[in-house]
């Protein structure tokens, strides 16, 4: 009769070699995303591993709690990830090492470096991927994700190629820390549109890396705008009475004549109407330099829809309302509420016997 050898040593050794080479592998195609070697489409392992994080991912309330789970003998780590660490801790005799001493901090750096480079060509793909029925370009918007180019899918495709969700929780800090950074030092985050209203046709997180670039934007162009004004106001003088006129000139006109003969100065004036003066005094009707719209994602959408519908409010719209009221008495003095009515809503604007 024959009896199976079994010999601690001997599966030890493959086990040690198994561990080795998964780590190579990933180190690899670390090193190859750095080195500018990708594949026309990113491979099916990336996605995997991505949805693998995001299920597992799904059982910590912070990344705090991920990172303190990772780095203890929680019952939630992942039985694979336990199986690995405590074979190399059993072949290798040492105790699963931090992100720090397996090295990662250099890739970290590189990586980082690449994705926030404007002047970089990061995991361009150039040409679109054709596909049955459409192409790469119209795909993201039919599954609701990001555009190929954005930071977020090459932050993806960066994620899906590390090893465990320790590493990727490390370097999703990493992200969060350099974006604080970005936006301390009023700077546009790469890979997104500049100045774009968020798209609701993208995933969440490239409308909310929308809406922090469309608020750098307008602050500076807020700051702009208010230095102009006050240049307008600290270093003019009242002018003629032509100067509230139109003339078809490019000139901008920073006064108007009240009922009873004095110069007001128009503050944050546009442009005129093309028929509309006011009902009083007889001024040419201009129109003001209005708040812009607010910045919501579809999470805000959504809770606004879900307010108005619990409360029958409309708050933000009144007061987005009394802004252009506000911005319009400005532009134009002297003006009333049917001056306001005339221009801001037209149809509900009839002429009183």
């Amino acid at each position: 009769m024959t009896f199976p050898i079994f010999d601690d040593n001997l599966y030890l050794f493959h086990m040690k070699d198994e561990v080795e080479k998964a780590n190579q592998e990933l180190t690899s195609s670390i090193e190859d995303l750095i080195a500018g070697k990708v594949e026309k489409i990113p491979p099916s392992s990336v996605v995997k591993q991505l949805a693998v994080a995001l299920k597992n991912g799904r059982k910590f309330s912070s990344m705090k709690d991920l990172l303190a789970s990772s780095t203890s003998s929680s019952p939630i780590r992942d039985r694979a990830e336990r199986s690995i660490s405590a074979m190399k801790s059993l072949v290798l005799g040492e105790e699963e090492r931090t992100a720090s001493e397996l090295g990662v901090d250099d890739n970290f750096t590189v990586l980082m470096q690449l994705l926030f480079n404007s002047e970089g060509s990061f995991l361009n793909r150039n040409g679109d991927i054709d596909f049955v029925g459409g192409t790469a370009t119209a795909l993201p918007r039919d599954i609701h994700a990001a555009p190929p180019e954005s930071l977020v899918a090459k932050l993806s495709e960066v994620l899906g190629n590390f090893s465990n969700l320790k590493k990727m929780a490390l370097f999703w800090c990493s992200i969060v820390a350099e974006l604080q950074r970005i936006w301390s030092e009023e700077k546009h985050i790469c890979g997104v549109p500049l100045d774009d209203i968020p798209d609701l046709n993208c995933c969440l997180l490239h409308q909310q890396l929308q809406v922090i670039n469309c608020c750098v934007s307008r602050k500076r162009r807020r700051a702009v705008a208010i230095e102009s004004l006050d240049s307008s106001v600290m270093g003019e003088s009242p002018k003629p009475l032509r100067s509230a006129c139109t003339n078809n000139t490019t000139s901008p006109i920073l006064y108007a004549r009240l009922s009873t003969g004095e110069l007001i100065p128009r503050l944050g004036a546009d442009r005129p109407s093309d028929n509309l003066v006011m009902l009083e005094t007889g001024e040419p009707i201009y129109f003001p330099a209005t708040q812009e719209g607010p910045l919501l994602t579809e999470d805000l959408i959504k809770e606004a829809e879900e307010f108005v519908i619990q409360t029958g409010s409309v708050g933000a719209g009144c007061s987005h309302l009394l802004s252009d009221m506000q911005a319009f008495k400005a532009a134009n003095p002297g003006c009333i509420l049917e001056d306001f009515v005339r221009w801001h809503f037209p149809p509900d604007w009839t002429e009183s016997e």
